[in-house]
Formats: structure tokens, C-alpha cells, sequence
């Protein structure tokens, strides 16, 4: 279904079935020993969309959709991309950095498995329903936060930094941002303005990590229309066409760079061989290989 201006979702449809869809990925990369990310399982599980829960218990092989993009190197992919969001607080809070910001928070789990300094607030925005869901079902399998962590419940489309600061955020210390698969599904105008915000809301040596797309058409090309069409003879019916906002945007990197941000970017393949993996161009994950990993640190 395509979007609207007010649109909203659960973690079984739309915009928030692609945040089960990378928890999914979280759990096929734990499983395989390379990242820790112990409650993933428990939350797409407790989401109950059939496709992933079939894929996690074998009985769906990502081999038949793509033989060069099997559970290894899904595994490997999500790998990737969860450490360098990882890596972006790890260094802010060795940095003495003790407040951290999860935009579009869906079903992350970083305030309850990384290991966060005493004294660390995690403010986590999503939209209420989302919010109240990981929130309850975490705390049914007795899972405790290893931060002081912080519930927004709101759409970014409404006027979050209000709420942030209404719930003891504090804009005079550095803050550590992630917006992790976040820009594709936002209006180019919205882009801005949620660069805009945190620009605002960030002291000077706050830091921020997220991806830059270049083009999005990927995400509808003939290529992507053929893996779809596979994923749907098994019931899984996201579009992600549908779903991502399309059109020309502002660059993030130069962006942030003209508002005096010290951005650094990661190709994709760079960032594989960073983590010791090989970058497939011909598998599934070739669709990204203009993609970079992005982080920046406000001087």
C-alpha cells in the first residue's frame, strides 16, 4: 500500500514490517556469531508475520529466492550495518559522550544488549503503537535496560524535538545520533528538516551516523520487481517501492557538511572488506553498491 501524509503502522504492516524485516536479518547475524543481539528473535517472533517466522525455523531457504544471497551472506550484511551504528556510540560514549538519540527506533534493541557507561540516557522515538509494543514484549521476557532509557512515543512527523526535551532531553551536552534505515522512507523536504532539528538539538562534538543512498530507483528497478515476485510466491508481500519516497534529495554528506558537521563516509564494499567479508556486486546485496555508510562528528 502506498504511502500518505498520515499514514500509520504496527510491526506487521507497511513501514513497520521492514523494521521486522531487519530484525529478521538480527537474528540470522547473531545466529551466526557476529553481532550480539540476544532479544531480536523473541521480537519478530512475537511480530507473528508467517514469512519470516517460516525463514527463521528452515523452513524457507533464501537460496531458492536468491542462490547468491543465502542466510551467510544475509548474515553478513546485517552484520555490517548493525556494527557501524554500534561503533557510532561505542566511540561517543568513550568519548564521554551520555546522552544517545534512536530515531525511527522500531525494533532495536540497543538500550537493553550494548554495554552503555553509568550515567547514559537512550531516548528512543518511534510512533506510540511501535514504541508500546517492543516495549511490552521485552519487558514479558524480563529483559532490563542497561541504560536509562527513555520512550518518545511520536511520529517524526510531528514536532519531536519538543517531546524530546519535554521528556529531559538536554541540547547544552553532545548527543549521540543514529537514524538507522530511516531517509528512504521520508519525503526529500523531511530529510532536511530532520537534519535541520538535529543540527539544532546538537551541542558541539555530538555525533550522528546513518546511510546515504544516492538513488533510490533501486528500490523499484526491474531487478528489484524480480526478487518481489520471488518473495511473494512465499508470502511476503512488502513493496518496498511503494513504501520509500521517490525524487531527487539533498546529499546528507554535503548536507551536514555545509552546517559544520566532519563527515567521513564508508562505501558499501569498503565496508565489507572492513569487516572481512566480501562484497558480492552480482548477488542481492549488488543493489547497494553505491551505498556508503555515513557518521559525523559537530565541531
Amino acid at each position: 500500500m502506498a504511502r500518505t501524509d498520515n499514514d500509520t503502522w504496527d510491526m506487521a504492516s507497511s513501514v513497520g514490517s521492514t523494521a521486522t524485516m531487519v530484525a529478521a536479518q538480527r537474528v540470522l547475524s547473531h545466529r551466526e556469531g557476529l553481532i550480539d543481539d540476544p532479544y531480536a528473535e523473541a521480537l519478530v517472533r512475537a511480530v507473528g508475520l508467517d514469512f519470516f517466522i517460516r525463514a527463521l525455523d528452515g523452513e524457507i531457504s533464501l537460496d531458492d529466492i536468491d542462490p547468491r544471497f543465502n542466510t551467510r551472506r544475509a548474515a553478513e550484511g546485517m552484520a555490517v550495518r548493525t556494527r557501524h551504528f554500534d561503533r557510532l556510540f561505542a566511540d561517543a560514549t568513550a568519548g564521554g559522550v551520555r546522552q544517545a538519540v534512536i530515531l525511527a527506533a522500531g525494533l532495536d534493541a540497543r538500550g537493553y544488549r550494548l554495554s552503555w557507561p553509568t550515567g547514559t540516557t537512550v531516548f528512543e522515538l518511534d510512533q506510540p503503537e511501535v514504541i508500546a509494543f517492543k516495549s511490552d514484549t521485552l519487558s514479558a521476557l524480563g529483559a532490563e535496560p542497561t541504560a536509562n532509557r527513555r520512550v518518545v512515543a511520536i511520529d517524526l512527523r510531528d514536532d519531536w524535538p519538543k517531546a524530546l526535551l519535554d521528556n529531559g532531553f538536554d541540547p547544552m551536552r553532545p548527543t549521540a545520533w543514529i537514524a538507522e534505515g530511516l531517509l528512504i522512507y521520508l519525503p526529500p523536504e523531511a530529510q532536511d528538516l530532520l537534519f535541520d532539528r538535529i543540527d539544532e538539538l546538537s551541542a558541539p562534538d555530538s555525533r550522528v551516523a546513518t546511510e546515504h543512498i544516492p538513488d533510490v530507483s533501486m528500490f523499484s528497478d526491474e531487478r528489484a520487481r524480480e526478487i518481489a515476485e520471488k518473495l511473494q510466491a512465499y508470502g511476503q508481500n512488502i513493496e518496498m517501492g511503494e513504501l520509500i519516497y521517490h525524487g531527487e534529495r539533498n546529499d546528507v554528506v554535503d548536507y551536514l557538511t555545509d552546517r559544520g558537521w566532519d563527515v567521513t563516509t564508508q562505501s558499501m564494499p569498503d565496508a565489507y572488506a572492513a569487516n572481512g567479508f566480501t562484497f558480492d556486486e552480482d548477488s542481492t546485496i549488488g543493489f547497494f553498491s553505491d551505498m556508503s555508510y555515513l557518521s559525523a562528528i559537530k565541531r
